[in-house]
């Protein structure tokens, strides 16, 4: 399956709305897109996993190499994620101790502004 990007605004925030399958094929889309972002002056951003059928190890490196990237540039990074089979890889690697996991964009979105994203 293919990969899909898409990204708006909401608020400060930058959403970058994944589908399909995230994989060793295609995270290095994926994270050449994340570092346009960060390298173009994002810095909250909010990933929506709402469309991933899959994800790999290789998109978990992705995705914690911008979460620390973002860190660094005292920026925040969340994750929108609400499928059960994903949940369950990020509570498998400890992950969603890491990552600020929300069911929506708008809860993300809303936690950060309000202080509590990462």
């Amino acid at each position: 399956m293919e990969l899909s990007l898409a990204t708006r605004t909401v608020g400060e925030h930058t959403v970058l709305e994944v589908g399909g399958e995230v994989d060793v094929y295609t995270a290095p889309r994926l994270r050449e897109r994340l570092l346009e972002l960060i390298d173009g002056g994002a810095r909250h951003v909010v990933v929506d996993l709402g469309r991933v059928d899959f994800l790999d190890s290789t998109g978990l490196g992705v995705l914690v190499g911008a979460l620390k990237r973002l860190r660094s540039a005292s920026g925040s990074f969340a994750l929108v994620c609400d499928k059960e089979p994903l949940l369950k890889i990020f509570r498998i690697t400890a992950l969603d101790q890491v990552f600020p996991l929300h069911p929506t964009v708008d809860a993300a979105v809303s936690a950060d502004s309000a202080g509590a994203g990462a």
